[in-house]
């Protein structure tokens, strides 16, 4: 499957890819509405931040106690139950006089129940798409996220400058109980992928085997942690640059779209291994140029190249799914997701934290700095799984 128009055919691709951009859109609204009125009525940065990140370091709680149910689920339910909780979260959050605690106990909630979805999500496209085809959908879903996360963006502070933020945390609520309609009505109904029951036990024993072996602990760790160090240079758009913050985020996000667009449409499957190492280093090498003064011009297109290199998670989840047996896989690919968002909550707060002590821009190229030496440690590991390991099934632990 090398083709838009074959995976649009797909039975089932197409209300997938639409519930994901209303489930994109709906938690793009929600973070940013629920930011302002947490700013508006705390007047602290942190606190702020927190409501947004907060559902990601839900997720890594997530991870490590309930990952076992992606696998052991009907992905049709599961999916929409997932979509019918953000809606119920968003009208909660919108509701009037809610103490901030509570608040932030519904954003717990909240990233734990979706921690498990990024694991059902991806499991079932590996299910609905050929072998060959993953790829090519994953960067699609990719696309998706980020034309969301724009459009997100931009129809929030349209909302947030005409009505209120309880109203949009409303909209965006409606966005998300649109989601589990496509869902419910557009999905088939499959089988869970393991028939064992799940728990906090299965969960940590998997995540144990699936970072056990060097080969797939170093794509593991390739994927969470230089992607999540350059966040950090992204978290600090606004203090390098509050006057054209916007358009390096437009910047970040075209290169993102861009790369994935590349990788997952045009690189043929037998060379895609090629270009991991390169577009690794791509990721963060630009961004040793904020250590200077620099341009808007020149500081977007850095961004814009930068972000390119995010393509590289997409082809390192090609080469998970080569080294794990199929009825893991949901389990594997929720562990990417959670640990993914959850190590760009920790190095957008780490670049924050520095950023107290010194400029935005050396920041910056110091969080690159890092992402590269880990990218280099990491590298002899990823060699390893250019060999055929045995793989990974439930059956076996």
């Amino acid at each position: 499957m090398q083709t838009y128009r074959e995976l649009f055919r797909t039975p089932e691709f197409t209300p997938l890819f639409a519930a994901s951009c209303g489930h994109v859109a709906s938690t793009t609204l929600n973070g940013l509405a629920l930011a302002t009125l947490v700013y508006a009525r705390t007047d602290s940065p942190l606190l702020a931040a927190l409501s947004m990140f907060g559902p990601s370091f839900a997720e890594l709680i997530g991870a490590t106690m309930l990952l076992s149910v992606a696998d052991r689920v009907r992905p049709r339910a599961a999916l929409t139950l997932i979509a019918l909780a953000g809606g119920v979260a968003g009208l909660v959050l919108a509701t009037p006089g809610m103490p901030l605690w509570a608040m932030f106990a519904v954003i717990l909630a909240l990233g734990l129940v979706t921690s498990v979805g990024g694991g059902v999500r991806y499991g079932l496209l590996n299910e609905i798409v050929p072998q060959s085809g993953y790829v090519l959908g994953r960067s699609v879903l990719n696309i998706s996220v980020g034309a969301m996360q724009i459009a997100g963006f931009a129809l929030g502070g349209v909302l947030l400058a005409v009505v209120s933020p309880r109203t949009t945390l409303a909209i965006s609520a409606a966005l998300a109980f649109g989601a589990a309609l496509v869902l419910w009505f557009g999905l088939g109904s499959r089988p869970p992928r393991a028939a064992s029951r799940p728990s906090v036990a299965v969960t940590w024993r998997v995540n144990r085997h699936l970072l056990s072996t060097p080969a797939r602990r170093a794509v593991y760790l390739s994927m969470w942690v230089p992607n999540g160090l350059v966040v950090g240079c992204e978290a600090l758009f606004v203090p390098y640059a509050p006057h054209a913050a916007a358009a390096l985020f437009v910047a970040a996000a075209l290169g993102m779209l861009l790369g994935d667009l590349v990788a997952g449409r045009f690189l043929p499957p037998d060379t895609r291994w090629r270009f991991v190492t390169p577009l690794r280093f791509l990721l963060a090498l630009p961004y040793l140029l904020f250590a200077l003064p620099l341009g808007t011009p020149v500081a977007a297109g850095a961004v814009a190249v930068a972000s390119i290199g995010f393509a590289s998670t997409l082809l390192l989840q090609e080469r998970l799914i080569a080294l794990i047996g199929e009825d893991v896989r949901g389990q594997a690919l929720g562990l990417h997701a959670s640990g993914m968002k959850a190590m760009q909550a920790i190095g957008a707060t780490l670049a924050g934290l520095i950023a107290q002590y010194l400029p935005a821009g050396v920041t910056m190229t110091v969080m690159a700095v890092a992402s590269l030496a880990v990218t280099a440690a990491l590298t002899p590991g990823l060699r390893l799984s250019d060999s055929k390991p045995s793989k990974l099934e439930l059956g076996r632990l």
